[in-house]
This record gives C-alpha cells, sequence and structure tokens, in this order.
C-alpha cells in the first residue's frame, strides 16, 4: 500500500492529510490561535481534590481546570518491612525522592528520577493509594496532557511523563522497557530490549524506554542517538521546572512540535512514498527536522508551487466535506448512518438499492463485508472515539459473522489508536472501543445549530400553528383589554395559517370576537413566534 502525506499551510491552520492509494485515510487540523494541548507538560496547581472521585483539578493555565484522576498518577514504591526503623527510614526516603514530580517545592527537583529496585520494593495498588493523601489544595505538580479538552470537559492529566521521538519513547518516571506490539517478529523483539537495555546502562540513563513501531530493524546507533536527544530532552524540562517562579500558579514547561513537524516523526513510515508541502517556510523546517531525525524521508519531500491548492489537486476538500455528512454511500449501493452523541457513537449498515443475485443472506453477508472496510476508515477520518456501535445487518450463519468480524479487525490493524472490538450478538451489533485524545473532525469544525440546538430537527409548521392557537386563547382568557391580536411568524407559519388552517383562524376569531392579523418575520426561526396584543 502506498501512502502520501500533503502538508497545507495557511495564515489560520496547518492541515496534514494522509492519503492512501491516492484516498484521504486520515485528517488532522490544527488551529494556529488554538492549538492542541496532547504532549503538553505543566506546572500546574491543585485547584480542588475530590476524594469521592479519587480525582484532582489541577489549573493549567487553560479556560476550564483539567482532570488528573488517581490512576494516572505514578504508583508510590514501597519498601518491603524488614523492620519498623528500617521501614520508617526507608518510607521517608521515598517520599522525599517522589518529590521529584509531585513536591511543591523547586529545589529537589532531580534531573533525572529515582528507580528503585524491584526487589527491595512492593508496589501500592492504586485502589489502596488514595488521593487525599497525595495531592492537596494549591500543591504544585508536574503534569502531562493526555487527552484534549473536549466539549465542557476539561483536559485530561497524568504524572507519568513520557518523551517520545522517532523510534522511542521515554518514560522518566518507569523502570519498564517495552515493545511496540505492531512489532510481530519475536527476535526483533528480543534484540531491541537487549539493545535497548545494554543502551540505558551505557549512558546511565534513569527511567523506562519503549521501543515504537518505527524502530523496527533500527540499527543500535539511531537507538543512541534518539536515547541522547529525549536525555538532553528531559535535563531541558527539569532546569525549566527549577526556573520557574513560586508565585506563578501554572506554566508550560514543554509544548509538544507543530502538526508538521509530528506528522513526520510519528505518520513517516517504510510505506510513505511522498510529503508534499505548499509552504516554503514549513519545507524547509521539515527538510531539516528530517535531515537530522528522519533521513530515510528526506528525499522524498517536495515543495508544491502550482497555483491551485494541493488538497484541491487530491480531492482532499470532497472528502473532508462528504466526512462531515450523516450518510456514506458504498460502491455496491449500500450505505452507512453514522450519529455521534455524547455517550456514544453509532453506525448503521443497510443494504440500499444492493439487491445481490443468489439469495438474501448472500447479499446481506456481502454489505456486511464491504461496510467493515468503510467503518475502519470513517473511523479514522472522522476520528471517532470511545464507545462506538456498529449495526451490521442480521445475519444467520456463524460463519458469515465470524468473516466480518475477523474482517473488521483487519481493516482496524492500519489505525494508529487503540482499539478493541466484541463479538458479533444476536443483534448483530458490535460493540468496540478507540481511544480518543482529541476532538473529533466533526467536533473540531462544526457547533450545534442554532435553529434545532443539536437536536436535528425542529417542529413541523403545523405543530407550531397549534401552539400559537392555545396561546391566543390563553391570553384572551387573561386579558380582556385586547381587541386584535396579532401573530408574528416565520414565512412558513405564516402561510400554513392563511391557507390550510384559515378555516381554524377564522373560528377562532368568531369565538372571541376579536381580529387576528399576521405579520412574517424572516429572522425567526420556524419554531419562534410571537403573539402582540393591541
Amino acid at each position: 500500500m502506498s501512502e502520501e502525506l500533503l502538508i497545507n499551510i495557511s495564515p489560520m491552520e496547518s492541515r496534514v492529510a494522509v492519503l492512501d492509494n491516492g484516498i484521504l485515510g486520515e485528517i488532522y487540523i490544527e488551529r494556529h490561535h488554538k492549538l492542541g494541548l496532547v504532549g503538553n507538560i505543566y506546572l500546574g496547581t491543585v485547584v480542588r481534590v475530590l476524594p469521592g472521585m479519587q480525582a484532582a483539578f489541577v489549573d493549567i493555565g487553560q479556560s476550564r481546570t483539567a482532570f488528573l484522576h488517581v490512576n494516572d498518577m505514578q504508583r508510590e514504591p514501597r519498601p518491603v518491612a524488614e523492620d519498623k526503623s528500617k521501614t520508617a527510614t526507608n518510607i521517608k526516603k521515598d517520599n522525599s525522592d517522589n518529590s521529584a514530580i509531585l513536591e511543591t517545592s523547586t529545589d529537589s527537583l532531580a534531573v533525572t528520577p529515582p528507580v528503585v529496585s524491584a526487589q527491595s520494593t512492593e508496589v501500592v495498588p492504586v485502589s489502596k493509594t488514595l488521593i487525599q493523601h497525595r495531592l492537596h489544595e494549591s500543591q504544585r505538580i508536574l503534569v502531562q496532557v493526555t487527552k484534549d479538552q473536549l466539549g465542557s470537559k476539561g483536559a485530561r492529566l497524568t504524572t507519568n511523563i513520557s518523551l517520545p521521538s522517532r523510534y522511542l519513547v521515554y518514560l522518566p518516571s518507569s523502570d519498564h522497557i517495552g515493545i511496540s506490539q505492531r512489532i510481530d517478529g519475536e527476535e526483533e523483539r528480543t534484540r531491541l530490549k537487549t539493545e535497548l537495555s545494554s543502551l540505558m546502562q551505557t549512558v546511565n540513563l534513569k527511567g523506562g524506554l519503549i521501543a515504537r513501531t518505527a524502530a523496527e530493524r533500527v540499527p543500535v546507533n539511531k537507538l543512541e542517538e534518539d536515547i541522547y536527544y529525549l536525555l538532553q530532552l528531559w535535563r531541558t524540562i527539569c532546569a525549566r521546572r527549577q526556573e520557574i517562579n513560586h508565585h506563578q500558579s501554572s506554566e508550560l514547561i514543554y509544548q509538544e512540535l507543530s502538526l508538521p513537524l509530528r506528522s513526520i516523526r510519528d505518520l513517516v513510515h517504510a510505506d510513505t512514498e511522498k510529503v508534499i508541502i505548499d509552504n516554503t517556510q514549513v519545507y524547509e523546517q521539515v527538510r531539516y527536522f528530517a535531515k537530522e531525525f528522519v533521513p530515510f524521508i528526506y528525499d522524498k519531500i517536495v515543495h508544491y508551487t502550482a497555483e491551485q491548492s494541493l488538497f484541491d489537486v487530491h480531492r482532499v476538500e470532497d472528502d473532508l466535506r462528504d466526512a462531515l455528512k450523516r450518510r456514506v454511500d458504498l460502491k455496491s449501493g449500500g450505505y452507512l448512518i453514522i450519529d455521534q452523541t455524547e455517550a456514544m457513537t453509532t453506525i448503521d449498515v443497510n443494504t440500499g438499492s444492493f439487491v445481490g443475485g443468489r439469495s438474501l443472506e448472500d447479499t446481506v453477508y456481502k454489505t456486511n463485508l464491504e461496510a467493515t472496510h468503510a467503518i475502519a476508515r470513517q473511523l479514522r477520518l472522522r476520528n471517532l472515539g470511545g464507545i462506538i456501535i456498529l449495526d451490521f445487518i442480521d445475519m444467520l450463519e456463524q460463519q458469515h459473522k465470524d468473516d466480518v468480524l475477523e474482517s473488521l479487525q483487519a481493516q482496524l490493524t492500519q489505525d494508529y489508536a487503540k482499539t478493541k472490538i466484541t463479538q458479533v450478538s444476536e443483534l448483530g451489533l458490535v460493540e468496540m472501543t478507540r481511544k480518543r485524545t482529541r476532538e473529533s473532525l466533526g467536533q473540531q469544525l462544526c457547533e450545534p445549530c442554532s435553529t434545532c440546538q443539536g437536536r436535528g430537527f425542529v417542529k413541523t409548521a403545523e405543530t407550531v400553528c397549534f401552539e400559537i392557537f392555545r396561546e391566543i386563547m390563553r391570553c384572551a382568557r387573561t386579558y380582556n383589554s385586547p381587541k386584535k391580536f396579532t401573530v408574528v411568524a416565520h414565512a412558513a407559519v405564516i402561510d400554513l395559517l392563511l391557507t390550510s388552517e384559515s378555516d381554524t383562524v377564522a373560528d377562532l376569531e368568531y369565538l372571541l370576537g376579536r381580529v387576528i392579523t399576521f405579520d412574517v418575520e424572516n429572522l425567526y426561526t420556524q419554531e419562534q413566534y410571537d403573539i402582540v396584543l393591541d
């Protein structure tokens, strides 16, 4: 599968499109006045501790306080009790060491966090480590954003800092060496773990490392360069932490790379054939970054200079508009209906105009198989996360159900986000989750409709007419003085009152003994109306 990266830069925003065989697979958008927070490291201030939720709200300088759950905090090591005096001494030492991340004083921050031997410690279960015993209001803590602000919810935080590079992720507060699950070969996994362990001892690196997928078959000298880069970055962060003024409630310590550079670091791989950039300054920045950290892509970076928009040439704008629609058409004639709500996203599969050729079961089976490809693409393209319910068309044969589930799982292997899928239920439903770290495409580009307030529908003109009749009768009973009622409403409502409902209006005038007149207000929505008493 061939892949291309298109990087479009404008004064307002940066956009990165990932094309799979010429078809838009993913889109990343970053508004320059509203940069994403994921990956940023802050020195924040605890605003409120909630024992009932085992969570805390932390001020990191954003419009909403961020959320920190106890499960996202470092696990505190506790020495195995050999005797009471030794245990007390060790606990005191551990508390002072742990202040590297959670202490209010800046003087105690170490360049690298302490790592306690696993043979001399036991980890206290998170459920037994209450947050009210670990944090207090006004305490200053070093935190990293793991999820952007989503709707009315503030950013999600962790105290387990992670610093990514091209091939590795450095975990200062861990002692674990992990390998990406996408690296399958056992021999390669063993090689990476052995070499990383050896390199950490050579450079005296304290902490943990994770080998990213890009590290597969990467020579040891490249891994060593990454380790030195990450070590220097962590030292810079620690030095910055020590320089912060005590009187500042929050401060940005480290900011994640810009979208174009981040896409080169995270999205480029061996199948990437070309990176096309339409901005001269960003083109030079990306080439410099690639030369230092991703040299194999350096010669594949192209500067686009034609007059026609880069995204128009590759039909990205059209695909982007289609990605905001509720309905997704399949080539066979079937279609998907995608509805995103606060609690979950539902995707309904329909045969549409596809009638098949052999039997109903065969038609349903082929439609569901085709739908798995479209669903996997739409999840990535729209960045749908959280709980997702897939309503496949009911299938009778168990083999067909297994094939559809297997096809869906195969398509999701290309997804960078972590997913989890259940079996097909008797009703043809598949429940799945997809990790959500930022707003979906719809949430990022759209807002709730000002007319329907996000419901997706409005009252019919007939319903509004009947409401107006009831309101006129209520006003007539309440106020005896008016001689005339003037109805001010939307054109569609007034038209109905003067045509289909004209007999009802005449009967109402006769019943009340008052004249009813009508005025059209084009600025009103169909549900809005006023009744003026004259």
